[in-house]
């Protein structure tokens, strides 16, 4: 995982020092899901994309959430990891919902200064199963956080993303926006007991560190969140913690160091009904179950 700030304060003290900090790597092994790795082909951006709707964890990055169907009266989401849940990482095969939280967030504005602090209610949803996703209900509402702070949330995108997209990764806790595209993608990304479906995998200019978890990927095209940061390889292991590796069809494992990879958000609207509650027996929804 894209370790919280603590497991990186190291690697920050090198480079303060003068050290050149680590980059991704180049694409050196064949593609295990050829198929799905388009050109990349950058698409000129229609939206600015900055730092207005992310929020800053404790140890982790987020960003204010809503949903094609959300009202502006509904209670604001926050979408991070589901690793940087402040009760531990969920277990393999463990959902998490309805879990009662008094967790603060600092909410941004374009600039990437605090200008609020929003606090949470309810873990409405978590879990590191099939995807790594962890959703806040807060206590204020979007008219709320719009009439007082100017900032409108970010729209999740309930389409699957496209290989060759132009995206930004927004890290409300480093207030730092990391540049590329869209690779392709990722049958299965195993990262030590953890198992992910149908992850995105970076180009290599989108060398995430700790800290950047739960930050929010947008796509430069429309401004909307195609998926969550979460991981990648540091150290060219295989499938340890901190060292995914890609698992194809056929059980063929690829290890690519230096990248890095998020997992896909456009599975989670159809899990959300009328204000904003969370149904995970509604049609369409695939979100992993308790």
């Amino acid at each position: 995982m894209n370790k919280p700030l603590l497991a990186v304060l190291s690697s920050v003290a090198l480079a303060a020092l003068g050290a050149t900090p680590a980059v991704a790597a180049p694409h050196t092994a064949p593609h295990s899901t050829p198929h799905t790795t388009a050109p990349h082909t950058a698409r000129p951006a229609a939206v600015t994309v900055d730092f207005a709707g992310t929020v800053s964890l404790s140890n982790c990055s987020g960003s204010v959430i809503r949903f094609r169907n959300s009202a502006d009266t509904d209670p604001a989401l926050v979408l991070t990891n589901g690793h940087c849940l402040e009760t531990g990482f969920p277990q393999p095969g463990e959902v998490i919902t309805g879990q009662s939280s008094s967790r603060t967030f600092g909410l941004l504005n374009s600039a990437g200064t605090k200008v609020a602090t929003l606090r949470a209610n309810q873990v409405v949803y978590s879990t590191m199963t099939d995807t790594d996703v962890t959703i806040y209900r807060t206590t204020t509402t979007y008219a709320a956080i719009k009439s007082n702070y100017g900032i409108s949330p970010l729209t999740v995108q309930d389409t699957h993303p496209t290989a060759g997209t132009t995206i930004k990764v927004v890290s409300g806790y480093w207030k730092r926006i990391y540049s590329c595209a869209i690779d392709g993608f990722v049958y299965r990304l195993q990262e030590g007991d953890w198992t992910w479906k149908d992850s995105v995998r970076y180009t290599s200019a989108c060398n995430t560190i700790g800290g950047t978890s739960g930050s929010p990927v947008i796509d430069t095209a429309t401004g909307k969140v195609v998926a969550v940061n979460n991981t990648g390889n540091e150290d060219g292991e295989r499938c340890t913690e901190n060292n995914p590796c890609e698992v194809d069809e056929n059980g063929n494992v690829t290890v690519r160091q230096g990248i890095n990879y998020a997992e896909e958000t456009y599975i989670i609207p159809a899990c959300f009904t009328t204000g904003n509650k969370l149904n995970l027996s509604a049609s369409g929804c695939t979100l992993p179950k308790p």
